[in-house]
């Protein structure tokens, strides 16, 4: 039996699948049976990839690493907060949802109307034990404002906005 495991990253998330191979004859493959054996028993978390110094459960920059926001806006991780890899997706993306969020009621305020709201999940490799991991976001918007009234409109009933 062969039992291989990969990780895949997609959209900020870790997935991992491990495809089993019951069919798999180490001998007639040319692998000795303890080394098919050895390799199916290797745990991810705790093995150091080729050219990293650490695995990702000894990892100190995965440990340690912090999140902060950059912006002007009242949002959270102002002041420099540790999230766990396993929560980081998650908390991003809602962070990035305040942004949103604050974008509709700045715009509501001033008589705007938000045309397009784009959130971007970024993700980086560990230098240090190579894991991929959710390293921040942005939050791009379009709010429309409308024009000043002009003296020779007369007040019609129409909105214009400016972009």
């Amino acid at each position: 039996m062969r039992i291989s495991g990969i990780s895949l990253n997609t959209n900020g998330l870790l997935l991992n699948a491990i495809n089993v191979d019951p069919y798999f004859q180490p001998e007639k493959e040319g692998v000795s049976s303890e080394r098919a054996e050895a390799t199916a028993n290797v745990d991810p978390e705790h093995t150091v990839k080729e050219g990293y110094r650490s695995s990702p459960a000894e990892c100190e920059t995965c440990k340690n690493r912090k999140y902060q926001d950059g912006s002007d806006e009242m949002v959270s991780f102002k002041n420099a907060t540790h999230i766990s890899p396993t929560a980081a997706p998650s908390a991003v993306r809602a962070h990035e949802g305040e942004h949103v969020s604050n974008a509709y009621t700045k715009a509501s305020e001033k008589g705007g109307k938000v045309l397009q709201a784009n959130v971007a999940i970024h993700t980086s490799i560990c230098p240090e034990c190579g894991k991929t991991y959710v390293s921040g976001g942005t939050t791009t918007t379009l709010i429309s404002y409308p024009k000043e009234e002009d003296s020779s409109r007369n007040n019609k009933n129409e909105e214009n906005f400016d972009t």
